[in-house]
């Protein structure tokens, strides 16, 4: 399979004369073993002015009382005549995997928008009104969050694609349109419309954790125009470790992340290759840099120097993965729009 080779001009992303129709989006959320955070998700769901047409809840095998939670839901929200759909899934497959499943389950359901979320969050009661109010203009859609502390989150939206990392610095202000382009994006917050779902497929379970998000915001940025708005619409509700480095903050990690952070580097330079956009010294800076930055959050935000053995062992796998002909990219769901 070969993807694009090319992004979509802006100028045939035409506004819709359709208005946004709140009954016609779905919330997929990702949760594991984080029922108290899921209980704050659910009641910031129930007071939501509009209300989505359905709940889209991955259970990634918890073994808490994830299961009893959710149900106890199901009355509080089903009465604004929003459905709870549940889906505990037998083994942990990840963010990745549970966003993947998510999405399919909603776009099963016919759901005409997809709005993702992990379980570490709150939305804002207006949030469905004022992503829907972009819902018009743009298919791939990021609204912004606050932090823990309430502070204003900074995302990095903005990739360098030739090195398949974030932009650290990318300007953070918004002029008078209330968004910029991007061509990343974050499973925290993104709402994307079905269509373009159909045209790249669902997101890849192979990355587990790490890069997934990233990758699926840069093939949705690949066919249509992609942008961040100046909307808060969801609160993190989950402290992290943090190193304050006053335009924006790095959060601490855990052994797995490394492995995955190192690893699932291949699986992006496979899709660069199916699009044609892979330029190997380029992408090799990208990783370096990758490793680097992840030794400066072993040393300046978790303070140890254990850890590097996982970066090693998943450059290592990784490069099973690069050298692997037979891999394919997800497979759209639908044939390619003309």
């Amino acid at each position: 399979m070969t993807l694009p080779t090319s992004p979509r001009p802006a100028s045939r992303d035409a506004p819709s004369a359709a208005p946004f129709e709140p009954s016609s989006a779905t919330i997929a959320v990702v949760t594991f073993n984080r029922s108290a955070l899921l209980t704050r998700l659910l009641d910031s769901i129930v007071a939501m002015d509009p209300k989505p047409g359905h709940v889209v809840i991955v259970d990634n095998a918890s073994t808490d009382d994830t299961t009893e939670v959710v149900e106890s839901y199901r009355e509080r929200i089903g009465a604004s005549g929003t459905e709870i759909v549940y889906r505990r899934l037998d083994t942990n497959t990840g963010g990745s995997g549970g966003f993947s499943e998510g999405m399919r389950i909603a776009y099963e359901l016919g759901s005409t928008w997809i709005w993702v979320m992990d379980d570490d969050v709150e939305v804002m009661p207006d949030g469905l009104a004022r992503m829907g109010a972009w819902a018009p203009r743009f298919k791939s859609i990021q609204g912004r969050r606050y932090d823990f502390d309430g502070s204003e989150f900074y995302w990095q939206y903005r990739i360098a694609e030739r090195l398949g990392i974030p932009i650290p610095f990318a300007p953070s202000g918004f002029d008078a349109s209330g968004y910029k382009e991007m061509n990343s994006g974050c499973f925290e917050g993104m709402f994307i419309h079905r269509d373009i779902v159909g045209r790249i497929g669902l997101p890849d379970p192979r990355f587990f954790i790490y890069w997934d998000d990233q990758t699926y915001g840069w093939l949705a940025s690949r066919v249509t125009t992609s942008v961040i708005v100046n909307e808060f619409v969801l609160r993190r509700t989950r402290e992290i470790k943090q190193w304050d480095m006053g335009i924006r903050h790095m959060n601490a990690s855990s052994d797995a992340y490394r492995y995955y952070i190192m690893r699932n580097r291949a699986l992006i330079k496979q899709y660069y290759r199916a699009a044609g956009v892979y330029h190997p010294v380029a992408f090799g800076l990208g990783t370096a840099l990758t490793f680097g930055k992840e030794l400066i959050r072993l040393l300046f935000v978790e303070r140890k120097v254990s850890g590097t053995s996982n970066l090693f062992r998943g450059l290592r796998d990784g490069r099973k993965i690069a050298r692997d002909r037979d891999w394919q990219p997800m497979p759209a769901l639908v044939g390619a729009e003309g």
